[in-house]
């Protein structure tokens, strides 16, 4: 069993910056997949940027060479840096932990806001 915590939102002005921590109370080594989605009110819950095992980054397109994807594996933690946010960047943010087999589960953190003003 693995429990995520995220931490690091807030309210911040559009074009500043903010960085959301996921720590992990188990190992994120032995996750293939660690995910940031985000859910904006009355919107899908979307993926955000991922990093899998091998380090390999995939990011959505509306916020590719704005947000960073990282990971500190000793401190079972993966990040998400979060630059020129936009106003349409407002939404509580989830991290997710994916397991590969044999059994295949996933995780979610409880989620952090994240607010930009414009």
């Amino acid at each position: 069993q693995v429990q995520l915590v995220e931490s690091g939102g807030g309210l911040v002005q559009a074009g500043g910056s903010l960085r959301l921590s996921c720590a992990a109370s188990g190992s994120i080594f032995s996750m293939n997949t660690m995910t940031w989605y985000r859910q904006a009110p009355g919107k899908q819950r979307e993926l955000v940027a991922r990093i899998t095992s091998d380090g390999s980054l995939g990011y959505a397109d509306s916020v590719k060479g704005r947000f960073t994807i990282s990971r500190d594996i000793a401190k079972n933690t993966v990040y998400l840096q979060m630059n020129s946010l936009k106003p349409e960047d407002t939404a509580v943010y989830y991290c997710n932990a994916a397991e590969g087999p044999p059994h295949f589960r996933s995780y979610w953190g409880q989620g952090t806001q994240v607010t930009v003003s414009s």
